[in-house]
């Protein structure tokens, strides 16, 4: 959106999320294989560590006192609404695949991104395990660990390395035939669209409900690393929303999303 990027100090708010993701990352790695303490959330939303309650606590006092006027959407703090009336939030994950984080795999990071009128306009990744912190700020690029990132250049075909689960390519699932693609998996969403971003692999969808903390902060350095990201309708996603879902996203260069897009990729109501 034109002119966001005038409305607040984006540099600043870079560096709050950047400062603020390096510090979770200690206090999530002091209870990584430490045998954290687990409880299953229910209804479906999976489990919950102390590590995720610890830094969220953390990223919750640093981050409010900061930034006041800011609204605030975590996956570990109840939503109470009032974000909805605020033009810019904060939207966080303080574990983005906490599963992983509990087996002991290092593909599980902290997802920080700050949202004005819908579109992401600061973003931190840290992927403490790997001792990597990705950062994106509107119309000033995307770095990791301060190297500047770029999307691939392979074209779309049978070698494009696309990041989803198995479940997202059964036929049922594409009106014009599921695209052949060589097709790997990391746990966390937030990871995915980063290895997106430093062209590691060419793209990643994923046709599912979407929870907005697992992927505002990748999208924005997929799109700052010169890709593409879009609802599987085709629809540019927009975050902060009453439900903090999005149908699924697909994030690539533009022509792999071309090239995705084309096999019709059928938008899923199945959690």
């Amino acid at each position: 959106m034109p002119g966001l990027e005038d409305a607040i100090d984006l540099t600043s708010d870079t560096r709050l999320l950047a400062d603020a993701a390096q510090d979770a990352a200690k206090i999530a790695m002091s209870h990584f294989k430490s045998d954290p303490q687990v409880w299953d959330k229910g209804d479906g939303a999976g489990p919950v560590t102390e590590a995720d309650l610890a830094v969220n606590a953390m990223l919750s006092d640093r981050l409010r006192s900061a930034r006041p006027h800011y609204g605030w959407l975590s996956e570990e703090t109840e939503d109470t609404g009032q974000r909805l009336t605020q033009d810019t939030t904060f939207i966080i994950d303080p574990i983005d695949g906490t599963r992983a984080f509990i087996e002991g795999s290092r593909h599980w990071g902290i997802s920080i991104a700050i949202v004005q009128n819908g579109t992401p306009v600061a973003a931190a990744v840290a992927m403490p395990a790997k001792d990597d912190l990705y950062v994106a700020t509107l119309g000033q690029g995307a770095h990791k660990n301060g190297q500047a990132l770029s999307v691939s250049n392979t074209p779309m075909g049978a070698a494009s390395r696309i990041l989803s689960t198995k479940w997202n390519f059964r036929p049922e699932f594409w009106h014009r035939g599921v695209p052949d693609v060589d097709r790997h998996f990391r746990s966390s969403l937030a990871y995915r669209l980063a290895l997106v971003a430093e062209g590691t692999f060419e793209g990643m969808l994923t046709l599912r409900p979407t929870w907005e903390w697992d992927i505002a902060a990748g999208a924005l350095l997929v799109t700052e690393a010169g890709g593409k990201v879009t609802n599987p309708d085709g629809a540019a996603p927009r975050f902060n929303g009453p439900k903090a879902q999005l149908p699924g996203l697909l994030a690539a260069p533009q022509q792999v999303l071309e090239g995705l897009m084309a096999h019709g990729p059928r938008l899923s109501t199945t959690a």
